[in-house]
């Protein structure tokens, strides 16, 4: 049936075709729903989402649920798991179409999962990708500018991101709850969602704050919570899931546990270890504030930035925002390649190189080369910051071609000769 639909998608011109895409969405959606027959209204399912944090509040979820010793299946960027067996998402798509979800669904249930864990984006909504799945619950981490081409304003992404809990209001399970980041500014237009349960969370509900480089800590209603995931960020990321951890009757203690024994989460402060005497982190920043925020989560080292932009053909405003937190941050900079699509890659760098004013940024274009050169320009305590990427598979280059890559495996080649 699918090759079918994609037979058919290339024989209609482009244009018309961009003018169906709604309808050829929504028809995919309700097929694949019909086909799997409606698998969500026969297991918990609990989505996130926000501009960011939704990965890692995935796996938090996920955490707290495993070691409360439910049964749990997880679909979202950084990998899919069904019991035991998972696997990484090299899709390149936070939520893959093409009825993939409905079918994951289906998985869950023939393998009796209790709980489904999913992470949606506002490109997964535009494209109807998360209609007919039935939800439980929804956490709402934050918003941001971002995807504004695609959407064609911050206003119709905002709406994107709304239509996801919309579909919670409208979904026919019982005691439905959604859990809001009410420290966001967009956060009262979640909080008028028709559902039973509103649940805020709040920074100020975390006491005793303590952050280094190499864990976090705080006190949630008298219990320490402690992660090895460095940054405040993180803190918020933790609030959401314990709120809805609550709300499923699950004891603060076990939470606390679930919490130490979740060690890194791929690609998000992903720390790569070879021995080296200076710190190297992997992480995603896909925007100005996520990069702000990794920066900041390493107050005490000097920074040695690896960044590109956000890619080619999209979201340009980032470009010179994204810049200048990288000069203000890091003592040095090198800009590289990253995911440029259909535009010249150095055109992109060197657009972002003209916003830097402390010190003039080192342009590499191979990104290999450049994180190879950040490792020996590091002194012992520095913290190399290599971002953009976090897990994705691919490059993305000129007419859909796709470079296999992975920048935290390429950092531990790179390191293990740097140290030879």
């Amino acid at each position: 049936m699918q090759n079918i639909l994609s037979r058919t998608k290339k024989l209609i011109p482009k244009n018309l075709f961009q003018k169906l895409q709604p309808i050829y969405h929504y028809n995919l959606a309700i097929l694949g729903a019909l086909i799997y027959r409606f698998s969500s209204k026969r297991v918990k399912v609990v989505a996130v989402t926000g501009t960011k944090g939704k990965t890692s509040s995935v796996e938090f979820v996920n955490a707290i649920l495993e070691e409360a010793g439910k049964k749990t299946a997880l679909a979202g960027t950084l990998r899919f798991k069904i019991g035991n067996e998972s696997k990484p998402n090299l899709y390149k798509m936070t939520m893959p179409g093409r009825m993939f979800i409905q079918k994951f669904l289906r998985q869950a249930v023939d393998a009796e999962c209790e709980y489904v864990v999913l992470e949606i984006s506002s490109e997964a909504a535009k494209q109807f990708r998360n209609k007919f799945i039935d939800l439980n619950a929804l956490i709402f981490t934050n918003l941001a500018p971002e995807h504004i081409e695609s959407h064609g304003s911050y206003e119709k992404y905002v709406a994107a991101k709304l239509s996801i809990a919309k579909e919670l209001e409208k979904s026919s399970k019982n005691n439905k709850a959604i859990i809001v980041n009410a420290d966001d500014k967009e956060s009262e237009k979640f909080l008028k969602i028709n559902v039973p349960n509103k649940i805020k969370y709040s920074l100020s509900e975390a006491t005793n704050i303590v952050i280094s480089e190499d864990y976090t800590k705080f006190t949630y209603k008298g219990v320490e919570m402690e992660t090895k995931l460095p940054g405040r960020f993180n803190i918020y990321n933790i609030l959401g899931a314990i709120k809805y951890a609550e709300s499923e009757k699950i004891d603060l203690n076990i939470i606390k546990k679930a919490l130490l024994k979740l060690k890194e989460i791929g690609g998000r402060a992903q720390r790569i270890e070879e021995g080296q005497d200076f710190k190297v982190v992997v992480d995603y920043a896909h925007t100005p504030d996520s990069l702000k925020a990794i920066y900041q989560a390493y107050p005490g080292s000097r920074k040695i930035g690896v960044l590109g932009s956000c890619g080619g053909g999209r979201d340009k405003w980032k470009r010179k925002e994204m810049a200048e937190m990288a000069d203000k941050y890091c003592e040095k900079v090198i800009l590289t390649d990253e995911d440029p699509y259909d535009d010249e890659p150095r055109e992109i760098v060197e657009d972002m190189a003209k916003y830097f004013v402390r010190e003039k940024p080192e342009i590499i274009m191979d990104r290999r080369e450049a994180i190879a050169t950040s490792f020996r320009n590091a002194k012992s305590g520095d913290v190399v910051i290599i971002t953009g990427k976090g897990t994705d598979p691919y490059i993305m280059r000129k007419n859909g071609v796709k470079e296999k890559w992975s920048d935290a495996e390429v950092a531990r080649e790179e390191l293990k000769k740097y140290l030879v």
